[in-house]
């Protein structure tokens, strides 16, 4: 059940990234350094979710299924 909170967390941190850049970008007053920071981090935490799942997956603690 962890797994899926971590997991889960993750997801919402990248959203919330996400979100943020949008902000920055729409806003524009000029801030471009926040833009890029906020997509910065969006991208940092995507690349290690994708680490952390796959170190999940080689460990055992989350298993596959196939499409029915």
């Amino acid at each position: 059940m962890w797994v899926k909170i971590l997991v889960l967390s993750v997801i919402l941190i990248i959203v919330y990234n996400l979100f943020r850049a949008l902000y920055f970008m729409i806003k524009g007053q000029g801030n471009s350094k926040a833009m890029a920071r906020s997509l910065t981090y969006r991208v940092a935490f995507s690349v290690g979710l994708f680490v952390l799942l796959i170190i999940l997956f080689a460990t055992g603690l989350i298993q596959p299924h196939g499409v029915s």
